[in-house]
């Protein structure tokens, strides 16, 4: 037999995990300064630019 669940309490649950969620991703987001920040788009631009230098041309 199916545990009984109290549906009220699942979804303030649910919520709470989700609010945890989007904190953890604010934090991530927001908690650099911009020095930071701004090494961390050049490095990734540059990830960007070297694996986009190593495409092989489609062939015909």
């Amino acid at each position: 037999m199916a545990d009984v669940i109290n549906l009220r309490l699942a979804r303030k649950a649910r919520s709470r995990s989700k609010a945890a969620q989007q904190a953890a991703e604010n934090r991530a987001l927001h908690g650099q300064s911009g020095s930071e920040r701004r090494l961390k788009a050049a490095e990734n631009e540059r990830q960007v630019r070297q694996l986009d230098a190593h495409r092989r041309e489609p062939e015909d």
